[in-house]
């Protein structure tokens, strides 16, 4: 057998790069932790579930259909959103959850040599596709926990291909009004391409919050992404969506693989559209009501809290957050160390059914 010269086959930024490893499955967690319940606080997961409509296509999808590949580019599903956002199908580009079309925008502008300018402390998956891909990501510290754009601005160089922007950002729930927008995508101009990752947009209930696809038009640099994995409660089906001027999708299309997303989320999706302002009010006035309810615990027990806009918060505690990570699902409570998201002795929680967050507050109680 010849031997494999692994070493000399593997780039040195992959070498360099520490992969992400998620958690066991939930059965094999309860397991672990002695368990018989699991209360998921974690990842930002609608408890709600999907909207009623895309609830009965799940459910009756025939399996005959699973042997047929799916449409190459979500066509119908295109088609849907630009009729609800007022724009033209080919400013839409699918992709298998919002992670792909993250690759897909980054290999689509970096060349060798090129960098991404984004946040120390946001969505880490922006920093992990440039590094893992071979370019650079420069980050800018946060103020006042929120995105800030002077600090942004200094780290570009002429190699700088793609500012990405969380709004709001996850995890501190912070953001920019229409106006503050405005006023960095006018700085930029046409130099770098201005990603607004919108995950969690269907949340925000401030007016003065910015819509950005109404702003392709008048910034042809901006590309807006978008999820169905939050609001819209189909993470496991993996699907997202990015949308920008038509010469700007056009190029990242060449980058993207086709029939990456499945029938089936293709489908679900469009009917999540079709019925959403029920579910969209459901979801927001339940976040509403347990979040005040966890503001209001959370300050009786004198634990500082990082609150904005989205279905999460974020609370300091007096101790190492994986201690309390191990000591809340000994509970049955599971929650977002933030140590590896560069906030030691943080902890983010997802809000979910009063019984979770009355568990979670209960465990708190305990483990302080």
């Amino acid at each position: 057998m010849a031997a494999l010269h692994l070493e000399n086959l593997v780039p040195d930024y992959v070498k360099g790069f520490e992969c992400y490893i998620p958690s066991k499955p939930d059965q094999e967690l309860m397991k672990l932790y002695g368990v018989d319940h699991l209360h998921r606080l974690n990842n930002n997961e609608n408890p709600l579930g999907p909207p009623p409509q895309a609830r009965e296509i799940i459910s009756r999808y025939p399996p005959p259909r699973a042997a047929i590949y799916p449409s190459g580019d979500a066509y119908y599903l295109r088609l849907r959103l630009a009729e609800r956002f007022g724009l033209h199908p080919d400013q839409f580009l699918v992709g298998n959850g919002a992670n792909e079309v993250i690759a897909f925008a980054i290999k689509a502008f970096c060349q060798a040599g090129d960098n991404i300018v984004t946040a120390d402390k946001t969505f880490a998956v922006y920093e992990w596709v440039a590094q893992f891909s071979g370019f650079q990501a420069r980050l800018a510290p946060l103020k006042d926990f929120a995105f800030d754009e002077q600090a942004l601005w200094e780290r570009r160089d002429q190699r700088s291909k793609i500012i990405f922007i969380c709004n709001p950002n996850n995890p501190t729930g912070t953001w920019w009004d229409l106006g503050r927008l405005r006023a960095f995508l006018a700085a930029v101009g046409g130099r770098q391409i201005v990603v607004v990752d919108e995950a969690y947009c269907e949340f925000v209930e401030h007016p003065a919050f910015p819509d950005c696809l109404r702003l392709i038009a008048e910034h042809p640099n901006l590309v807006v992404f978008r999820t169905f994995s939050k609001m819209y409660a189909l993470a496991g089906l993996r699907i997202g969506y990015l949308a920008g001027a038509k010469e700007v999708v056009e190029v990242i299309r060449r980058t993207c693989v086709v029939y990456s997303v499945n029938g089936l989320a293709q489908e679900a999706a469009l009917a999540a559209l079709a019925d959403d302002a029920g579910h969209i009010a459901r979801t927001r006035e339940l976040v509403r009501g347990e979040k005040a309810y966890l503001l209001q615990e959370l300050a009786a027990l004198g634990l500082p809290v990082q609150s904005g806009e989205g279905c999460f918060l974020m609370v300091r505690l007096p101790m190492s957050d994986t201690l309390a990570y191990r000591r809340l699902m000994g509970q049955g409570v599971m929650i977002r160390s933030m140590t590896g998201f560069r906030f030691p002795n943080w902890i983010r929680v997802s809000i979910g059914q009063h019984e979770a967050m009355e568990a979670f507050v209960r465990g708190l109680r305990g483990i302080l």
